[in-house]
Formats: C-alpha cells, sequence, structure tokens
C-alpha cells in the first residue's frame, strides 16, 4: 500500500458529492483524499429483514458515487466491519494525517465517534467533524439560559431568528474533485456478501418540484394526492443538501419550512435528552398501564384492525416502505390510544419498515401521538378515524387503493368499537397521572 500522506473522507448521512461540508473541506486539504464507506456491522447485523430497502438504497447511492470517481482515477473504499476494525486496518495500510466527516447527533453515532476519536488520536491522527445533517446545530438554537427547547414555538421562533443566510449557502465540493487520492478502481462490497438481497422497494425521487413547494400547504394532509415530497430518505441518507432544500422552502413555502423545523427541533431532544431513545420524555407517563395484546398488535401491523384509515396506512407502508404523514398519525393514536398498545411497539416497526426512518423524528412522532413525549397532544385528544377519514379522505381515494375488499364480506369487523377504545384509553391515562 502507499505511504503518502493522505486524508480521510469518511462517507456516513452524506452520500453525495455536491454541497458537502465536510468532503468539501477534505478536498481543501494539503493531502489527497482517499473516500471510505462502512457497512457497519453493528447496524447491519440488527436488521431483521435481509431484503431491505434502505440497505439496497445505500449500495446504489454508493455504486453512481464510484462510477464518478472512477472518472478521476480513484475509487470509493468499503468495508463490511464494525467500524473500530476498519478504522485499524486503514491506520495500518495507509499513511494518514486526518480523518474528515459529518456530524452525526444519535446517541450510537456519538458514542462511535468517540471510540473513533480516541483511536485515532492514539496514532497521531486528527478528527474533525462537521455540520452538514442539519441547518442548525442542537446548541444553535437554545433559550437564553443556554437549556434546551421542549417546546416546538418557541423553539422555531429562535430557530428562524438564529438562522444565517450562510446557514443555507452551498459549499463548492465538485471545484475541488481531482484532489481525490489516485489508486486501482475497487467495487462496493456486494450486498450478497453481507447477507442483504436486493430489494423491490421503489425510491421516490430527490428533486422536489416548485409545485410541489407551491401547493404544500394546501394539499400535504390528503393522503390520496401527490401532495408531499417524499424526501425523507434523502434526507436520512444525506442524497440531497438540506441546506439546498431549506433555501428552496423559505422563498416558495412557509409550511414545508416549518416541517423542517420541526426535524431539526426532534434532532435537538434527541441530542439533549437520548433518554428518550427507549423511555418516555415525561417520566410521569410511565405509570400508564399498556395493555399490550400481542394479538391486536399483529391486528394493526397487517392493517386488519376493521378501521379502514389505520389499515390502509399500514398496508401501504408494508408494501412500500411509505406512509402519508397525516395517516403516520392517525394509526400512531389507534395504536397508543385505542389499543393501548405501548408507543415503542409501533416505533419500533416502524423503524423496521420505513425507508425514511429516522431515529429523532419517528421517536418524537410516536412519543407525540403517545402524549408522553416533549411538546405532545394531551393524552385527552384521541383521534376519531372515521372523523380523519371524512376530513381527509372524503371521497375513499386513498383507503380503496390499499383496502379493495372494503365494503365485502372479506373485510373485518373494528378491533374495538371506537368510543369504547376512547373511554378505556382515557380511564387508563387518568389513573396513571393521578
Amino acid at each position: 500500500m502507499s505511504k503518502e500522506a493522505i486524508s480521510i473522507f469518511w462517507f456516513r448521512r452524506d452520500l453525495r458529492f455536491d454541497d458537502n461540508t465536510g468532503l468539501h473541506e477534505a478536498l481543501e486539504g494539503n493531502n489527497p483524499v482517499l473516500p471510505i464507506f462502512i457497512f457497519d456491522k453493528h447496524i447491519l447485523d440488527d436488521l431483521e429483514d435481509k431484503d431491505d430497502g434502505r440497505v439496497t438504497f445505500i449500495f446504489d447511492e454508493l455504486t453512481a458515487l464510484n462510477e464518478q470517481l472512477k472518472e478521476k482515477g480513484s475509487t470509493l473504499l468499503t468495508f463490511y466491519d464494525t467500524p473500530e476494525k476498519a478504522f485499524k486496518q486503514l491506520v495500518k495500510d495507509y499513511n494518514i494525517t486526518k480523518v474528515y466527516t459529518n456530524r452525526d447527533y444519535e446517541p450510537y453515532a456519538r458514542d462511535r465517534d468517540e471510540k473513533i476519536a480516541d483511536l485515532l488520536k492514539d496514532n497521531d491522527i486528527e478528527f474533525e467533524l462537521f455540520k452538514d445533517h442539519v441547518i442548525l446545530e442542537p446548541d444553535e438554537a437554545l433559550k437564553d439560559d443556554g437549556d434546551p427547547y421542549v417546546v416546538f414555538t418557541p423553539y422555531s421562533k429562535t430557530w428562524r431568528s438564529n438562522l444565517k443566510p450562510k446557514d443555507l449557502e452551498p459549499v463548492p465540493s465538485a471545484l475541488y474533485f481531482d484532489n481525490f487520492h489516485q489508486h486501482q478502481f475497487k467495487k462496493i462490497i456486494p450486498l450478497k456478501e453481507m447477507g442483504f438481497e436486493r430489494s423491490s422497494l421503489d425510491i421516490p425521487s430527490k428533486n422536489i418540484t416548485d409545485n410541489t413547494l407551491k401547493n404544500y400547504a394546501d394539499l400535504r394532509d390528503y393522503p390520496a394526492e401527490k401532495g408531499t415530497s417524499r424526501l425523507g430518505i434523502h434526507f436520512r441518507f444525506g442524497t440531497v443538501s438540506i441546506r439546498k432544500v431549506a433555501k428552496e422552502a423559505k422563498e416558495k413555502s412557509d409550511t414545508y419550512l416549518n416541517e423542517l423545523i420541526w426535524r431539526e427541533f426532534y434532532q435537538t431532544i434527541l441530542y439533549h435528552f437520548p433518554k428518550v431513545v427507549d423511555s418516555n420524555f415525561k417520566s410521569k407517563y410511565d405509570a400508564v398501564n399498556w395493555r399490550n395484546n400481542e394479538k391486536e398488535f399483529e391486528a394493526w401491523c397487517q392493517g386488519k384492525t376493521g378501521y379502514p384509515i389505520v389499515d390502509a396506512g399500514m398496508r401501504q407502508l408494508n408494501q412500500t416502505g411509505y406512509m402519508h404523514n397525516r395517516i403516520r398519525m392517525v394509526v400512531a393514536s389507534f395504536l397508543t390510544k385505542h389499543l393501548l398498545i405501548d408507543w415503542r411497539w409501533g416505533e419500533a416497526y416502524f423503524a423496521r419498515k420505513l425507508l425514511d426512518y429516522e431515529l429523532a423524528s419517528n421517536n418524537g412522532g410516536w412519543q407525540w401521538a403517545a402524549g408522553t413525549g416533549t411538546d405532545a397532544q394531551p393524552y385527552f385528544r384521541i383521534f376519531n378515524p372515521e372523523s380523519q377519514t371524512k376530513k381527509f379522505d372524503p371521497e375513499l381515494k386513498y383507503i380503496k387503493k390499499w383496502v379493495p375488499e372494503l365494503d365485502t364480506e372479506d373485510y373485518p369487523e373494528p378491533i374495538v368499537e371506537h368510543k369504547e377504545g376512547r373511554e378505556r384509553a382515557l380511564d387508563t391515562y387518568k389513573k396513571a397521572l393521578n
């Protein structure tokens, strides 16, 4: 292996060349840049489905990046290993002076990065992280006393007031493409070598249209309409720049920008209160006596609850890896309130199935629905599936697409009557909080 001095850029949740902060900084440095990606065994080996659409998506995006690198006489070096073992091998094989990467705010990622930082420090290698996955980091929109906000509205006001034009400006990574380390072509580690199969799930476009932004406020709540951006998976893995999208939203749709601020709010909550990963944000809800009926949970998972709008959402999720945002609230409310099943069960199922799964937003959304989270809906606010249907799918276009046996003998009776489920939930929550 070459022993010339090099830098490393570690791709993670930033699978793009364009407007990539850490990559830009690496390519502007003094040494040739070796780009790497680690298929992390700590994460992949825990996935239940070996045709996981997210793994296929990552593989395809890395393959596309690799083809572009070949044109510059370089390639992406990939590992299927733990980050610690991958970096021990890198340190052995190369004369590394510095490692660049973009910051990740999830608890596992922070712990991983601390370990890698220690490993590199022991070998006299610098490790530098940059802001790229968010517009304002968890410490950039705080209260005057330095504490994090736990209510969205004041957070969003501070976020907006703290936003500076430079926060939305792109960085010109492509200008420095000739600075990649020159080496023989390598292939991305095949899916089969990691024990995975190719998924057949469709991936939405990474381009947001002017029409989507223009009509977002009016159409976003109607699941039969194409009113949302479907960019979640691209935000999750950084195949689009959050700065670019936020800049467009700021100019064309304040409602959409507000949704991006919600995303950063939940990132902030996860960063400052990592206990939310598996605990109630509001500890007083620890006393809720969840029923946790496994048979009813399975009916919910399969979309066989007898509530058409709930079942449509779950079937859309199971078949496509996506669920409309309004429907996510409906099915989460139904599981936690009507069935009194612990939000962690639903959160874990979404984590398994959603292509756009992101820990902070998924956890925040589920705790919001259950009433246990920060700035959550009150426990006594219980969505009525019938009312939600009349308001957001009045012609049943969405429901009939996913529940074709509606109004036939094949469709199940409701798993619980709405009034009964509502009263049971209210009584259970009241007992827990008294």
